[in-house]
C-alpha cells in the first residue's frame, strides 16, 4: 500500500499534537510510533504547544541533567494549562516509569505519566484525560513484581505502527529489533526503566523493513541495548543478529544497514564476518568501552576486562580493516583514580575511535551503584577530565579524517545541512549534508533534488566532525545520431 493509499484512509485532522523527545535513538523511534497511532485519532502535528490540544514530553533517564530539564519544560507550561484546562500534558518514557506517581506530586497538573512498555496504549489515556479521567499512570511492571514472562509482557510495545515524518530525514528509519537490558551495569537505570532484555521475531523485523524500504528508505538502523546480543528462538530454531542481517540485506530499496549499540563480549567473529561480506551492512561500529581500567570497569559491572576490549578491536581490524568505531565513556565514576583515568586515556589513543561520546558520572537513584558507592569524585575534576579525554579524542577524529582528504567517496544525502537550516537557506541550491558508509559527516554546495541519493563525493577538506567536499559529475558526450531522430 503507497503512503498516498494510506493518508487516504486516515481521519480529517481535528486536533493538535506537541511532542517533544530527548534521550536515545529508541525515544525517536517511541515517539514516531506514537505520533503514527494518534494520527489514527485524528491528530496532526504542531510546533507551538500553545496550539495544542495534547501536549507529550517523551523522557529520558540516564542522566540527571536529561531530568531535570524535562521537569523545568514542564513547570513552564502551567499557565497554558491553566489558560485552557482542557489541554492534555502528559510525561511518556524512562523518566514517566523510574519516578511513576511522584511526577504527579511534583507537577500536580500533568494528566498522564506513560512508561516505555505502556505507550500502546496513549491515544485511549488521551481520550480518557479529555473526558475528565485526570493523573492517569501506565507502567510496566518492576524488575521484582512479577515472574519474567509477566514483565517482559508488560514492556511489550511492537506495535509497527511508523510516521515518516516523524524521522531525522525520509530516507533513514530506525528499526527495533530487542528492547530490554540485563546486564545491570551499576550506573545504569535502564533495565529498571526499559524491562528484561527481549528480541522481536525475525518476521515481525523484516515485514517493517519492507514497509520501510517501500516508504522509501535507504537507510535502516537497527536499535537494541545491547544489539550484538540479540536473540530469538522458537522452537528448535535460534536468530541471532547474524541470521537478521542476513535477510534484512535481501530486501529491495534498503541500501545501508546498520545496528546499535553493541556489547564488547558479543562481538563475535561470525557477526564480524557477516558485515564484512554483506556489502549493505555498513563497517561502523558502535561498541561502548565505558573506561580503560579493568578496577573501574568491575565497580561498573561491566562484565569484561580492558584485555577482552583490546582483543575485540584486533578481531575487528583484522576482519573488517577499515571499519570506524565509536565508543562511549563515564568520566569520574565513584572511585576512579587518576591513574585508572589515565589508563582511560590510554585506550583511547591506542583504540582510535571515529568518535566518542564522553560523560561525566551522574548518580542514578535505583541503581546498584547509588547503593553501594559513594560520588565522591568532585565536579570540578570530573570536568576536567571530560575535557582532557574530549580534546584527545577530537585529535584522534582529525586525524583520522585526514586519511579521506583527495578520495571520492559514496555519501547518502540526508538534505540541507543544519547550516543551510540556521541560515533558512531558499531555493534548490542549498549546502547539503550526508554520510559515508562508515558514517562519517561530509557537506557540500549541491541542491535539494539530491536528497535520498547515494552520490559520488569528493573530500577537499577535513576538520575533526566534518567533511567538506564536491560531487564528482561525469560529462554527457551527446549522441549526435540519437539527437536527430
Amino acid at each position: 500500500m503507497s503512503e498516498s493509499t494510506v493518508a487516504t484512509l486516515l481521519p480529517a485532522i481535528t486536533k493538535q499534537l506537541y511532542i517533544e523527545t530527548v534521550g536515545c535513538q529508541m525515544n525517536v523511534l517511541d515517539s514516531e510510533m506514537v505520533v503514527a497511532a494518534l494520527r489514527k485519532s485524528g491528530y496532526g502535528i504542531t510546533k507551538n504547544a500553545a496550539d495544542a490540544d495534547a501536549i507529550l514530553f517523551n523522557t529520558c533517564s540516564v542522566r540527571e541533567h536529561a531530568e531535570e530539564k524535562a521537569y523545568n519544560n514542564l513547570f513552564h507550561l502551567k499557565q497554558l494549562k491553566l489558560a485552557n484546562p482542557e489541554k492534555i500534558i502528559g510525561v511518556m518514557g524512562c523518566m514517566a516509569q523510574k519516578d511513576q506517581k511522584a511526577i504527579f506530586d511534583r507537577v500536580p497538573f500533568v494528566d498522564l505519566v506513560v512508561g516505555p512498555g505502556q505507550l500502546h496504549r496513549i491515544p485511549e489515556l488521551i481520550a480518557n484525560a479529555q473526558a475528565g479521567e485526570k493523573q492517569q499512570l501506565a507502567v510496566s511492571l518492576s524488575r521484582r513484581d512479577g515472574t519474567v514472562e509477566d514483565i517482559k509482557r508488560s514492556h511489550e510495545t511492537f506495535d509497527p505502527l511508523r510516521d515518516p515524518e516523524m524521522r531525522p530525514t525520509p530516507f533513514q528509519a530506525y528499526l527495533r529489533i530487542q528492547i530490554g537490558c540485563d546486564k545491570f551495569c551499576t550506573y545504569c537505570i535502564v533495565p529498571m526503566t526499559r524491562g528484561p532484555e527481549q528480541g522481536r521475531a525475525p518476521d515481525q523485523i523484516i515485514a517493517e523493513a519492507k514497509v520501510l524500504a517501500d516508504q522509501g528508505c535507504k537507510e535502516i538502523v537497527l536499535l537494541g541495548q545491547t544489539v550484538n546480543s540479540y536473540r530469538y528462538v522458537q522452537g528448535d530454531k535460534t536468530t541471532r543478529l547474524s541470521d537478521l542481517l542476513r535477510s534484512l540485506h535481501t530486501i529491495d530499496g534498503i541500501e545501508r544497514i546498520k545496528f546499535v549499540t553493541n556489547y564488547p563480549k558479543d562481538m563475535t567473529r561470525e557477526l564480524l564476518e557477516t558485515v564484512r561480506d554483506l556489502p549493505k551492512c555498513s563497517p561502523y561500529l558502535h561498541v561502548p568501552a565505558q573506561s580503560g581500567s579493568d578496577n573501574v570497569l568491575k565497580r561498573m559491572k561491566r562484565g569484561y576486562t580492558t584485555a577482552d576490549y583490546y582483543a575485540m578491536m584486533d578481531r575487528i581490524n583484522e576482519i573488517i580493516p577499515n571499519a570506524a568505531v565509536s565508543s562511549d565513556f563515564i568520566v569520574g565514576f565513584c572511585g576512579e583514580t587518576e591513574e585508572e583515568f589515565q589508563m582511560t586515556v590510554d585506550l583511547v589513543r591506542r583504540c582510535r575511535f571515529k568518535n566518542s561520546f564522553i560523560f561525566q558520572y551522574s548518580v542514578r537513584p535505583g541503581t546498584k551503584g547509588a547503593e553501594i558507592y559513594e560520588d565522591d569524585i568532585p565536579e570540578e575534576v570530573k570536568h576536567r577530565r571530560n575535557q582532557e579525554l574530549l580534546e584527545v579524542q577530537n585529535q584522534i577524529c582529525l586525524e583520522e579524517n585526514m586519511k579521506f582528504l583527495g578520495k571520492t567517496v559514496p555519501i547518502l544525502v540526508e538534505g540541507p545541512s543544519k547550516w543551510s537550516v540556521r541560515k533558512e537557506q531558499t531555493g534548490d541550491l542549498r549546502q547539503m549534508t550526508g554520510r559515508t558508509h562508515c558514517d562519517r559527516i561530509v557537506v557540500w554546495e549541491g541542491n535539494v533534488r539530491q536528497a535520498g541519493q547515494i552520490l559520488p563525493v569528493h573530500i577537499d577538506d577535513v576538520f575533526a566532525f566534518t567533511m567538506f567536499g564536491t560531487v564528482e559529475t561525469k560529462e554527457i558526450v551527446p549522441d549526435l545520431v540519437q539527437m536527430r531522430l
